[in-house]
C-alpha cells in the first residue's frame, strides 16, 4: 500500500473556529465528507456547506450536558481503524462504521481557565475528554490518520492539503501525529499541575510549549535552547537576537529591579548575572549616572535595567556605553531613536507578567526544584541586635544593600552609601574574602567608604567582618543572625557604637 493517502472524509469538531473556514471551505471542494458536533457542525451549516451530524453515525445524542458526544466505537473505530488489516476492514464494513481519514479536534482552553481566576467548577469543565481521546487516537493512528489539534497548525494543514490536491503523506501524517502528542501531553501537564498546586505529590511535570534555538549555548561548542514565552514578558523593539548568556543576565536584572518596583527612580548595570552598578535618585539620568560610577569597567558589554521610563538625556549618556541589552518599563520617543543608533543594541520594553514561583536546575542525574527566593527584608521584620541602632539614613541605606545582596552571588559583601552600589564581593568562597574584595574595588574607583553599610548574605561566625569593615570607615551593618557567635560580632560593633541589624533571613545564590 503506497505511503500517500487520499483524504475523503474528515470530522471536525473544534473550540477555536477562527482561521477554520478556508479549511472547510477547501475540504467541500476536494469532495470530502464532512461529520461535525454542536457549535462546530452549525458554523459549517452557516457557510452552506453539508455536514453529516455525528449523532447520524452513533444513533446517540450528545448527552450530560455536552460532556458526551464523540465518545462511541463507531467514531473510534474510523479513527482507529487500520486500513492495511483485513480484520479491521471486515469489522468496519460490518458495524456500518464510516472511515475517517482526517481529524481536527482542538482542546478546551484549561490554562486560560485556570489564569482567570474562574471558579473551580468552571476549570473542571475545561478538562476536556473528547477531544484529548480523539487527538490521541488520531495520532496514534498516524499511517492512516491526520490529526490536527491546534488551530496554530491549520495554515500548514490548508497548505498540504492544497499543494497536494488532498494527497497526504505519511512524513505528514507522522509530523502532524507530533504536535498533536505535544499539545496533548502539555494539556496533561497543565492539568496535574493544577491538581498539585501543594506539591503533596513529589512529582516534576514541566512543559513548555514554546521554544527557540539559540545561537549556541554558554559557550561556542555548547548548543542552546529557551524555552518560554518571551514576548509575553518583553517587547524587543531593536537589536540582534538574545543569547543563552544575554537572557541569563536578563533574567538576574529583571528579578533585581522587581525588588525597586514602584520606588523613586532606580538604575542597575548588571555583568554575569551580578550587579556592577546600582543607584536609586530623583531623575533617572542621576541613577543612571550614578550607577555607572560603582564600576565604568564592568559596565562595558553589561546588561542595563531601569525602573522608569528612559529619556532621551538619558539614553545620550547610555549611547557613550557598548551595552548588550536596555530594559526600561517604557522609552521616550527621542531616547528610542538616540538608542537604535547601534544596530546590535538590543531594547526590551518589560511588560507586567507573572513569573514562575518555583527554580528549576539539573543536578546529577536529576534535577532540583525549589521555592523561589520572594523573600524581600523590610525595615518591621529588622532586629536591632545592638545598642545603637541605624539612623534613617542609614536604615535606607542598609534595606537598598540588602535588596541588591539578595540578588548577588554567594559568597557575598555589598557596600552601600547613599542608596548607591560602592562595591560588592561576589561569589566568594570566604566572606572575609567577599568584604576584602568589596573594600579594595569601592577604594579602586575612589569612593569615600566613611558612611557606608555593609550588607551580607548570611551570618557572620566570627567578628574578623565587621573589625574589618569598621576599619575601612563602614558604619551599619545589615545581616541574617543566627550564628551560635553572634554575640562576639555584637560586642565588637556595641563597643565601636556601630549599629547593626538582624533580617533573620538568610539570602544564598549559588
Amino acid at each position: 500500500m503506497s505511503d500517500t493517502r487520499k483524504i475523503s472524509s474528515a470530522l471536525i469538531s473544534v473550540f477555536h473556529k477562527d482561521g477554520l473556514a478556508p479549511i472547510v471551505k477547501k475540504l467541500d471542494a476536494l469532495g470530502v465528507t464532512l461529520y461535525s458536533t454542536g457549535g462546530t457542525q452549525k458554523f459549517i451549516n452557516d457557510l452552506g456547506i453539508k455536514v453529516i451530524p455525528v449523532e447520524d453515525v452513533t444513533d446517540y445524542p450528545s448527552i450530560l450536558g455536552g460532556r458526551v458526544k464523540t465518545l462511541h466505537p463507531k467514531v473510534f473505530g474510523g479513527i482507529l481503524n487500520r486500513q492495511d488489516n483485513d480484520s479491521d476492514v471486515r469489522e468496519m464494513g460490518q458495524f456500518n462504521i464510516p472511515q475517517l481519514d482526517v481529524v481536527i479536534v482542538d482542546l478546551y482552553p484549561f490554562e486560560k481557565t485556570v489564569s482567570s481566576g474562574a471558579s473551580e467548577q468552571d476549570i473542571i469543565e475545561k478538562i476536556d475528554i473528547g477531544g484529548i481521546s480523539l487527538i490521541r487516537a488520531a495520532a496514534k493512528n498516524f499511517k492512516d490518520t491526520i490529526c490536527v489539534s491546534s488551530m496554530e497548525d491549520y495554515e500548514d494543514f490548508l497548505s498540504v492539503i492544497s499543494e497536494n490536491d488532498g494527497d497526504i503523506s505519511l512524513a505528514d501524517r507522522k509530523r502532524f501525529a507530533a504536535k498533536a502528542f505535544n499539545v496533548s501531553s502539555h494539556y496533561d501537564t497543565a492539568i496535574f499541575n493544577y491538581f498539585n498546586s501543594d506539591h503533596a505529590i513529589a512529582a516534576l511535570k514541566v512543559s513548555e510549549t514554546n521554544g527557540k534555538v539559540l545561537r549556541y549555548g554558554e559557550n561556542p561548542h555548547q548548543r542552546g535552547f529557551f524555552f518560554g514565552d518571551f514576548d509575553a514578558m518583553f517587547d524587543k523593539l531593536h537589536g540582534k537576537e538574545l543569547s543563552y548568556n544575554n537572557l541569563l543576565d536578563v533574567d538576574a536584572a529583571v528579578n533585581l529591579m522587581n525588588e525597586f518596583k514602584g520606588e523613586a527612580p532606580t538604575f542597575a548595570i548588571l555583568k554575569h548575572n551580578n550587579a556592577c552598578g546600582m543607584a536609586q535618585r530623583d531623575s533617572i539620568l542621576d541613577a543612571y549616572n550614578d550607577a555607572l560610577a560603582g564600576d565604568p569597567v564592568s559596565a562595558f558589554g553589561g546588561i542595563l535595567i531601569s525602573n522608569s521610563e528612559i529619556d532621551a538625556s538619558t539614553a545620550d549618556e547610555i549611547h557613550k556605553l557598548f551595552c548588550e541589552v536596555v530594559i526600561a518599563p517604557s522609552f521616550s520617543e527621542e531616547a528610542l531613536a538616540i538608542l537604535k543608533g547601534k544596530k546590535n543594541r538590543i531594547l526590551l520594553i518589560q511588560k507586567d507578567a507573572v513569573l514562575p514561583k518555583t527554580t528549576v536546575r539539573t543536578c546529577l542525574n536529576g534535577v532540583l526544584v525549589q521555592d523561589k527566593d520572594h523573600k524581600t527584608d523590610t525595615v518591621s521584620e529588622l532586629t536591632n541586635a545592638t545598642n545603637n541602632k541605624p539612623d534613617a539614613r542609614e536604615l535606607e541605606d542598609l534595606m537598598f544593600a540588602s535588596k541588591i545582596c539578595k540578588h548577588t552571588k554567594s559568597n557575598t559583601i555589598v557596600l552601600a552609601k547613599n542608596k548607591q552600589l560602592c562595591a560588592s564581593g561576589t561569589g566568594q568562597t570566604s566572606r572575609v574574602d567577599a568584604l576584602r574584595q568589596a573594600i579594595e574595588k569601592a577604594n579602586g574607583f575612589n569612593f569615600d567608604l566613611k558612611g557606608a553599610v555593609m550588607a551580607s548574605d548570611a551570618f557572620f561566625p566570627f567578628p574578623d567582618c565587621v573589625e574589618i569593615a569598621k576599619t575601612a570607615g563602614i558604619n551599619a551593618v545589615i545581616q541574617p543572625g543566627g550564628s551560635i557567635k553572634d554575640q562576639l560580632s555584637i560586642d565588637y560593633c556595641n563597643e565601636q557604637n556601630m549599629p547593626m541589624v538582624f533580617t533573620g533571613t538568610r539570602h544564598f545564590k549559588h
